[in-house]
C-alpha cells in the first residue's frame, strides 16, 4: 500500500459513521427489570478512531449530530480522547426529535449461556440523513493518510449509502488509503440488500474487515464447514474463502478478521488472521480469554491493524497488535478503548496478567 507521509498530512485516520450513546443496565442485569443505566459513547467507525487516537494516531471523525445535550456527550467524548470534530456535521434541534435526533442503544452484557444482546432506539437518527454534499470531500482527504467506515453506517439509509460512494471516491482521488468493515447488521438490512449496494462500492476499498457471516451475507462468499449459527471456523476454510474474494477483487491490499470461539459470554477463545501481498498471517490463540464486555473487540482489532500499517510494522506484528488490542478492549466496560499502547505491546510481547505494584 502506498500510504502518505505523515509529515505531509493533517490526521493519520478519520473515521465515517454514526456515532450513538449506549445504555446498559449495571453488571449482567436485563433491559426489562433495570432502573440504573450505565452510559458509554460508541459506533462501529468511531470506536476505530477513538481506540488509534488512544495508541497515539492523530484522528478524526466524520458525522452528522443534533446541537443538545445527548450531541454534547458525543463531542466531548470525542474531544477528551483527542478525536478531532471538526468534520462532524451539526444540525439544529427541533426539541422533540422528529427531524433528527441522537441515536440510542441499550445493551446487555451477556453471562454464562446468556449471550449479549443489543436493542436499538436509532430511527431517524442525524447520521442517518446524512448526504453527500455535507462535506467537503477533496478538502478533507487532501490532508488524511486512512479513511475506516463500514457497513453499519452504509446500511442506515440511501443517502448514508451514497454519502459512502462519494467519500470512498473522493479518498481515492487523494491517494487515501479505505479499509471497510463489512459489519453485517441484520436488525438494519437485509443480506440481498447489503449484496447489491456492497459489491458496487468495494472498488474503491483497499482493506477489507469482516468475519464470516460477513462476508457470507454481504458479499456472497460462503465458508465451507460453518453451521447457520456460525459457532465454529476451521481458519483453513476462512483462507480458502479470503482466497476466493482476492481472486474477484483483485485490486485489495488486505483482509482481515477476527476469530471468536464463544465458550460462555464471558469466556471466548480469540485470535486473528491477515491476507497481505499474497500471503496470510495469523496471531496468537487467546484461549480461555476472560471478557468483561465483548462489544468493541472487533473494532479494536481493526485500530491496532491500522495503526500496525500507519506506523510501518510488518504485516504479522500488525496482526498480532490488533488481536492483542482487540483482546484488551474487552477487558472493560463500553465500546470505546480504555487503553494504552504500553499495555497492548505488553500482552502482545506474551506479558502476564500479574499485579503492577
Amino acid at each position: 500500500m502506498k500510504i502518505k507521509d505523515a509529515k505531509s498530512s493533517k490526521l493519520d485516520l478519520i473515521s465515517l459513521g454514526e456515532c450513538m450513546i449506549r445504555f446498559s443496565p449495571q453488571g449482567h442485569g436485563r433491559i426489562e427489570f433495570s432502573n440504573v443505566w450505565e452510559s458509554h459513547v460508541g459506533g462501529g467507525e468511531y470506536n476505530v478512531a477513538y481506540a488509534a487516537s488512544r495508541l497515539g494516531l492523530r484522528t478524526g471523525l466524520i458525522s452528522r449530530l443534533v446541537d443538545n445535550p445527548l450531541g454534547a456527550i458525543v463531542l466531548q467524548h470525542a474531544r477528551a480522547g483527542g478525536v478531532d470534530v471538526s468534520n462532524v456535521v451539526m444540525t439544529k434541534y427541533d426539541g422533540v426529535g422528529k427531524a433528527d435526533r441522537i441515536g440510542l442503544n441499550f445493551t446487555e452484557v451477556g453471562i454464562g449461556v446468556r449471550g449479549s444482546v443489543t436493542l436499538y432506539d436509532r430511527g431517524h437518527s442525524a447520521a442517518s440523513h446524512m448526504k453527500p454534499e455535507d462535506v467537503d470531500w477533496k478538502s478533507v482527504f487532501a490532508g488524511v493518510r486512512w479513511l475506516h467506515t463500514g457497513g453499519i453506517f452504509t446500511a442506515l439509509s440511501d443517502s448514508c449509502a451514497a454519502t459512502i460512494r462519494t467519500a470512498l471516491q473522493a479518498a481515492r482521488d487523494a491517494g487515501t488509503i479505505v479499509s471497510y468493515d463489512l459489519n453485517f447488521r441484520s436488525k438494519l438490512w437485509s443480506s440481498s440488500q447489503a449484496q447489491k449496494i456492497t459489491k458496487e462500492i468495494v472498488k474503491n476499498i483497499d482493506f477489507l474487515i469482516g468475519n464470516e457471516e460477513d462476508f457470507e451475507k454481504v458479499l456472497g462468499f460462503k465458508i465451507e464447514g460453518t453451521g447457520e449459527d456460525y459457532s465454529s471456523l476451521d481458519p483453513a476454510m476462512y483462507k480458502k474463502m479470503v482466497e476466493k474474494v482476492v481472486k474477484a477483487y483483485p485490486h485489495l491490499k488486505g483482509v482481515a478478521t477476527t476469530l471468536r470461539e464463544v465458550t460462555s459470554g464471558l469466556l471466548n477463545n480469540w485470535s486473528a488472521i491477515l491476507w497481505h501481498d499474497g500471503n496470510f498471517f495469523q496471531s496468537r490463540i487467546y484461549k480461555g480469554m476472560e471478557i468483561e464486555d465483548r462489544v468493541g473487540g472487533g473494532d479494536g482489532f481493526s485500530a491496532g491493524i491500522v495503526y500496525g500499517f500507519l506506523n510501518g510494522m510488518t504485516p504479522q506484528e500488525a496482526v498480532e497488535l490488533g488481536a492483542a488490542h482487540g483482546s484488551l478492549v474487552q477487558s472493560t466496560r463500553g465500546d470505546t478503548s480504555q487503553v494504552t499502547l504500553e499495555e497492548v505491546e505488553h500482552v502482545m510481547g506474551g506479558g502476564s496478567a500479574r499485579i503492577k505494584r
